[in-house]
This record gives C-alpha cells, sequence and structure tokens, in this order.
C-alpha cells in the first residue's frame, strides 16, 4: 500500500497550520498564491508530482453538470482517475456524494495552503490501493455546498435528485465502464442509502458506514426535540457558507457563495428542523427506511448500536425492506469507520480486513470477480465484545411480547428523583450542562449526560416504599441461561395523562450493579402508545434480570417540556427478539475499545427487586 501523505495530517497539524495561516495578508498572501500549484480543470488534469493534494497514483480533475430535477442546480465533482489511464481505457467508479467534499476543508476551514481535492476519503484510497485496483474516485458536493449551487436540502427530494444525477453521470462519462458504486460515512452514507432507494442500473454496490436510517429520527424522538434540534441545522449552514479557497477556480469561488447570495435557502433549511410532527411532508419525504421498500442494491453497512451520533434507529426496518445481497459489520463501537484506529493503535471497531473486504466487495459487483475469501454476510459483536458470523440480521430464534403490567410516575424531568437523592444524604446531583461544540452528522458529543450516581438505585427504593416518583421499575426473574435480545425492542402502554416517556432497559447482575443498553423517549397523550427503541445486540448472562424503567425523562440531554402530570401506565408490554448465544459461530475480531467506555458510562447501582415476568417464557428458545 501506498505511504501515507500529508493530505491525511493530523487534525491538530491542520489546526496549526490554520493558525499560522490565518494572520497571513498583503504580499504574504500574494507571494503564497503566486507559488500555487496548478488547479485541475475538465481539461487539465493535475497529478500529485504537480499539486501534493492529488493522492499518489491519480489525476484530478474538475466538473460541472445539472441535477435532475430541474432546478438549475449546478453540481461540482473532484474526479480523481488511474494515472496513465489511457484515453480507451475505462474503469469503473466508486461515487461519494456528500457536504463533505469543500476544498477548503470537511466541516470548516481546514488550513490548507493551495486547493485540491478532498482528503476525506484518502484512507479508503490507500488502504485499497484504490487506483492500482483499477477503479476511478469521484466526490460531488450536493446542493449548497463546496462547489455546487443550489439551497442546501438535509436529505430531501433536492439532495435525492443530486444523487441520482450524480450516479447517471459518473457512469454516462467516457472513462467510466458504467458501473458505479457508493461509499460513505455518516452524511455521506446516508447519499448511499438514498442511491440504494433510488434503484437506478448503474449502481451496482453501496458501502454506507453509521448513516441514518431516517433523517427524523436524528433531530427528534417520537416528538420529543433532541439537542441538536438547531445545532445541526446551524452546523449546515455554517459548512454551505464556508469561503472557497482564494487559488480555486472561478467557476467555483462563485458557486461557493451561492448561499451567501441567497440567504433565504440558510432561513428554509432552518425552517425545517422546527417541524417536529413525523407524518408532515417535510418528513415523509426524508425517511429512508419507509422508501426503500423493494430496494435490491447489494448493501454492506456498518452500525454501532451503542454510538451517540448516528444511533441504530429504523435500521431493521430499512433492512427488512432490502430485498437485495446484504453485507455488514455490526457491533458496540462509537461514530467511526471500518478501519479507523484508537491514539493508542487499536482498530475501533475491532476487527481486520476493512479495506480488504470492501474492495472485495467492489470487485464482485462492479467487476464480477469472484471473491478468494469468503466472508460472513453478517460479522456482529455483541455485549460480551465476542464476534460471529451470520447470514442475516436480526437472527431470531424466538420472538416474545412481556407483560410489564403498570405503575404511576410524575412527569417532572426527574426533579422528584433528584430531590429525593439529596434527602437521601447524597451530593446533589447538578443540572446536565448542554452538549458543546458542533452537532452535525460527523461530530456529536462521544456520550450522553448520564444518570447521577445513585438516581435509579434511589428511585427504586421509592417505589417500593410506595410512593410515586420520576419513573418506576418492573423487573424480569432471573435468567435460567444466557439469552440475547437482538433486533429492535418495542414497547406498548396505555397511558392515563399527558407529557413524556422515557423507556429504558437495564441489564442487572447478581451484585445489584446494572448496565442501561436501551433507551427511547416519546411525547404521551392518554390512550394507546406504542414505541421502538434503538436496535441492539445485547447477551444477558445466565443469572441477571432484565429492568424496565418507565418514567419521566431523566437523563439524556432531549429538549423536553415536563408537563407536570402524574401519569398512570397500565397494561405495558414489552416485545423482545431472542437469539440463543449457544448456536454463535465465531468469526476473527477483537473486543470494540469504545464497549469498556460506554460501560463505565453507563454501569449504575440497581439491585433487583420482585421479578414479575420470564424473559423466556416456557424456558426455551
Amino acid at each position: 500500500m501506498r505511504a501515507r501523505r500529508a493530505a491525511v495530517r493530523s487534525a491538530s497539524a491542520l489546526i496549526a497550520t490554520l493558525a499560522l495561516t490565518a494572520g497571513l495578508a498583503g504580499p504574504a498572501v500574494a507571494a503564497r498564491e503566486a507559488e500555487a500549484p496548478p488547479v485541475a480543470t475538465a481539461t487539465d488534469p493535475v497529478t500529485h508530482e504537480e499539486n501534493d493534494r492529488v493522492p499518489e497514483g491519480s489525476v484530478w480533475t474538475q466538473h460541472y453538470f445539472p441535477s435532475s430535477d430541474r432546478s438549475g442546480t449546478q453540481l461540482h465533482a473532484d474526479v480523481l482517475l488511474p494515472e496513465g489511464l489511457s484515453r480507451k481505457e475505462k474503469v469503473p467508479v466508486i461515487l461519494s456524494v456528500g457536504p463533505y467534499f469543500a476544498h477548503a476543508g470537511q466541516t470548516g476551514p481546514e488550513g490548507w495552503a493551495h486547493t485540491g481535492p478532498s482528503a476525506r476519503f484518502n484512507d479508503f484510497i490507500e488502504g485499497t490501493d484504490l487506483f492500482d485496483e483499477g477503479y476511478a474516485f469521484v466526490m460531488v458536493d450536493l446542493r449548497g455546498f463546496g462547489g455546487s449551487t443550489g439551497c442546501l436540502d438535509w436529505g430531501g427530494p433536492g439532495e435525492q435528485a443530486d444523487v441520482r444525477a450524480a450516479i447517471d453521470w459518473a457512469a454516462k462519462q467516457p472513462w467510466s465502464t458504467g458501473a458505479v458504486g457508493m461509499y460513505g460515512k455518516s452524511y455521506d452514507a446516508v447519499t448511499g442509502l438514498i442511491g440504494n432507494n433510488l434503484d437506478q442500473r448503474a449502481l451496482k454496490a453501496v458501502v454506507a458506514q453509521e448513516p441514518l436510517w431516517d433523517m427524523y429520527q436524528y433531530i427528534y424522538s417520537n416528538g420529543v426535540p433532541r439537542p441538536n434540534v438547531t445545532g445541526t441545522a446551524g452546523a449546515y449552514n455554517s459548512i454551505a457558507t464556508m469561503p472557497p479557497m482564494a487559488d480555486d477556480d472561478p467557476r467555483y469561488r462563485v458557486n461557493a457563495r451561492y448561499e451567501e447570495d441567497h440567504p433565504e435557502c440558510l432561513t428554509e433549511n432552518s425552517a425545517g428542523y422546527r417541524i417536529s410532527d413525523q407524518r408532515d411532508d417535510h418528513w415523509t419525504s426524508r425517511d429512508l427506511a419507509r422508501m426503500a421498500k423493494g430496494s435490491d442494491t447489494p448493501l454492506f453497512v456498518t452500525q454501532g448500536f451503542i454510538e451517540n451520533n448516528t444511533k441504530p434507529e429504523e435500521m431493521q426496518e430499512y433492512l427488512d425492506n432490502h430485498e437485495g445481497p446484504e453485507r455488514g459489520w455490526l457491533g458496540q463501537w462509537d461514530h467511526v469507520r471500518g478501519g479507523d484506529r484508537t491514539p493508542d493503535g487499536r482498530l475501533a471497531m475491532g476487527r481486520e480486513g476493512w479495506y480488504e473486504e470492501t474492495l472485495s466487495f467492489y470487485d464482485r459487483y462492479l467487476k464480477g470477480i469472484r471473491p478468494d475469501v469468503r466472508y460472513p454476510a453478517y460479522a456482529v459483536v455483541d455485549s460480551t465484545g465476542a464476534w460471529r458470523a451470520q447470514r442475516t440480521w436480526p437472527v431470531t430464534e424466538r420472538s416474545v411480547t412481556l407483560p410489564l403490567g403498570g405503575g404511576s410516575y410524575v412527569d417532572d424531568g426527574g426533579a422528584s428523583a433528584r430531590a429525593a437523592l439529596t434527602a437521601s444524604g447524597r451530593p446533589a446531583p447538578r443540572p446536565p450542562a448542554p452538549p458543546a461544540g458542533r452537532w452535525d452528522m460527523e461530530n456529536a458529543p462521544a456520550t450522553e449526560h448520564v444518570a447521577p450516581r445513585g438516581l435509579a438505585e434511589e428511585s427504586a427504593k421509592r417505589q417500593r416504599d410506595g410512593e410515586v416518583g420520576s419513573s418506576f421499575f418492573v423487573w424480569s426473574k432471573p435468567l435460567e441461561k444466557p439469552v440475547r435480545v437482538t433486533g429492535t425492542p418495542q414497547v406498548s402502554l396505555t397511558a392515563k395523562g399527558e407529557g413524556n416517556v422515557m423507556l429504558k432497559l437495564y441489564d442487572v447482575a447478581p451484585d445489584g450493579t446494572a448496565v442501561m443498553f436501551d433507551e427511547q423517549v416519546s411525547l404521551l397523550h392518554s390512550g394507546r402508545l406504542t414505541v421502538d427503541l434503538k436496535a441492539t445486540d445485547w447477551t444477558l448472562a445466565a443469572g441477571h434480570v432484565l429492568a424496565v424503567e418507565v418514567g419521566s425523562i431523566q437523563t439524556g440531554s432531549w429538549r423536553d417540556t415536563p408537563s407536570g402530570e402524574t401519569v398512570e401506565v397500565r397494561g405495558a408490554r414489552l416485545r423482545l427478539a431472542l437469539d440463543d448465544p449457544a448456536d454463535d459461530v465465531a468469526t476473527p475480531g477483537d473486543r470494540s475499545p469504545f464497549l469498556d467506555t460506554y460501560l463505565r458510562q453507563y454501569t449504575v447501582e440497581l439491585p433487583a427487586g420482585p421479578g414479575t415476568f420470564t424473559v423466556v417464557p416456557g424456558g426455551r428458545l
């Protein structure tokens, strides 16, 4: 593999460069511009030797073409072709479409001394030896970003038109075989899912790492605003108005100022995030999981079950609606790529071979080359840190609907629980600080605000004493043997009262420690309510207890408005998909480093109460 170049320097080096260059002006800037390397056009390619931002082994050109919705939007593409490709040769195309390919930087200026193609996926280019393997790599700016015009349209019909146009354009170029694969992580993984949904013949495969499966779920949880309800709009408005590089070509510079010249674009973008009704056309047109019905593009996905950014919500619905070949790495990690490593050198997902496996996937579906290695359809690591191979996800040996009964709680945002905690003699918990930093699909706090020490235990004690507090608990009987909770847990209940509800699942050990492993919140009105939790893959050990907490929103950083009402719950039921770990087929991989971070953050004291239900009725899976 080629050695990494300056284009993938560390973020700290980029920041240092930015600090050094930010104050330059006048003659110094003019001198730097005079020394700038050449900038590619559609007909004047540039190599790495001429411009060090061009990856080794490739030649860079720039192109402009219209979106497919006849809006007049012009899209910009940076094209990287294998160096030495003859005029008659054709290669398949790996395409990435997103907001992070601006020449100045991905989510903000990165301090580059001169313009050039984005380094966003240089890890993938180098890890696969992409150009030596005979592929082109194309990066297309979504409308409103980088060198493209138009009003940004977060996952909406406009961006869907851009993805359609990008696939068609890449397939029809004279150097293209007509076979296109998409690659991305986070936002540009979302555009991969959009590409699958569009059902274009030229699109042969999609690799989507840590995507959103439904855009609504990133901003609201069943009507309850998430902490980024305003921050995400602001983040993308900021990216869309990022200034171009001084030496960008004239057309690129004009296009990059589009949002600045059309401030209504930013206003309209922000307005969309304020729509809380999931049934509104704004959100139904962005429900990627529903729109995947009947799609069949070969799909390779990754998803961290415990990540705090692009969470596994409606993931199972998307995969159930997808009918084509699937590959997946699923497990206990945060918002990372398949090849990412931690600062101490460990693989962030814990599994070797990301680049080899993705290249094999593309070779199979874009070139028709049968793989030399037989990879599992899904490689999954559960809460024990053990990897297994399986033919699909989830594998469900038994679906159960468990009676939880009922109880009452006060929708006070946890005020009574915190007051009781203080009255017990424990230190008064501090109100959680608002999340700090940017919150786009590439950047978010690593973990949510965790429960104050002793909060769950004190709430359970008040319940045993017959008091009505901020929540109530229901416990299972101890498990007789290990069982895995997989898929998407679902809680249904009948409520009397108005406000909010938070639902949590805990894995309770015999020593009274418990790990909160799944949660969801929702607005609540009198009547029947059904709530899907996040997708999960968590193994409960023999002797452990499953606890369910129902109550007001006490933890996390949702922007809920407590009603103050006492909510009565009856007829609550928990639907689970269960799998038997004894049937696992091992596949290579190590424990994800983030799993231990999660366990430290989300382990609480919660001695089990009286068991009222059995997780595995009858004891057999």
